[in-house]
C-alpha cells in the first residue's frame, strides 16, 4: 500500500496510529520530531505524513511549510494532526498545502478512512482518461499533476489540483460548495462551505488570467466555464 511516516511526539498515539496503519497493510516510519521527520519523509520516499502541529522541536506548521516549498517533498500528501479545532486553525493548514485536517481526539476508524481517501484522490488517473488537456491559456497535465498558464507553470497543492480538475471535468455544470467537498476533500463533510470558498479564491489568484474561467454561481456554487473567453484583439 503506501508509505506513511508518523511525526508525532506522543508516544501512545504513535503506538496506536503504527498499529493500525501497519493493519491496514501501509509500511509505516515514525518521528518523535519535526526534523527527524522532515528526513524519513525525505529517505523513504514517503506517500502521506501523518503530522501533530505541536512538536518538541518545531511546530508542525513549520514542518507542513518546509515539506510543501522543497520541490522533492511537495506533492507528499500531509494530514495534520491537532487538538485546535478551530475554523481559523484549519483554514491556515489548507493555507500551507495541508490535505487534511483530522482534530484530536480523533476515531481511529475515521482516521484511516480518511487516509483512504487522500491516497485516493492521489491515485494516477484511469486508462481511457485523457492526460493532457488545453483550455483557453490553462494546460493540464494529470499524469504527471502540473499545471500551466500561458506556458508558465503554475505550483499547485495535490486538493489545488483536484479542484481544478474536478471543476474542469465538469464544464459548464454547477458544482455546489457540498458536492466539492464530497468529490474533492472525500469524507470530510463537517468542512466548512466557507473553506471551499477559501481554496477556490487561492485557486483563482494562482491561476491568474486562467482563474476566471471558474465562474461564481451566486448562492450555489461554482462552474468551470463552456469555451474560453474570446481574446479581443488590441
Amino acid at each position: 500500500m503506501a508509505k506513511v511516516v508518523v511525526i508525532e511526539d506522543e508516544r501512545d498515539i504513535r503506538d496506536v496510529l503504527d498499529f493500525n496503519l501497519r493493519q491496514a497493510g501501509h509500511k509505516v516510519h515514525l518521528a518523535a520530531t519535526g526534523q527527524d521527520g522532515l528526513k524519513l519523509v525525505r529517505e523513504k520516499s514517503a506517500d502521506l505524513v501523518l503530522l501533530d502541529l505541536m512538536l518538541p522541536d518545531m511546530s508542525g506548521t513549520a514542518v507542513c511549510k518546509q515539506l510543501k516549498q522543497d520541490p522533492v517533498t511537495r506533492d507528499v500528501q500531509v494530514m495534520i494532526l491537532t487538538a485546535k479545532g478551530e475554523e481559523i486553525d484549519r483554514v491556515i493548514g489548507f493555507e500551507l498545502g495541508a490535505d487534511d485536517y483530522v482534530v484530536k481526539p480523533f476515531s481511529v476508524r475515521e482516521l484511516l478512512l480518511r487516509v483512504q481517501a487522500i491516497l485516493r484522490r492521489n491515485a494516477p488517473s484511469s486508462e481511457g482518461t485523457v492526460s493532457l488537456a488545453q483550455f483557453g491559456v490553462l494546460r493540464i497535465d494529470r499524469g504527471a499533476h502540473r499545471v500551466w498558464v500561458a506556458d508558465k507553470e503554475v505550483e499547485l497543492t495535490a486538493l489545488e489540483f483536484k479542484l481544478i480538475v474536478t471543476l474542469f471535468d465538469r464544464k459548464n455544470r454547477v458544482q455546489t460548495r457540498e458536492a466539492l467537498l464530497s468529490d474533492v476533500w472525500g469524507i470530510q463533510a463537517e468542512i466548512t462551505t466557507r473553506t471551499v470558498d477559501t481554496h477556490v479564491k487561492r485557486l483563482r489568484e494562482k491561476l491568474g488570467p486562467a482563474g476566471d474561467y471558474i465562474e461564481t454561481v451566486r448562492g450555489v456554487g461554482y462552474r468551470f466555464a463552456d469555451t474560453p473567453p474570446l481574446v479581443q484583439s488590441p
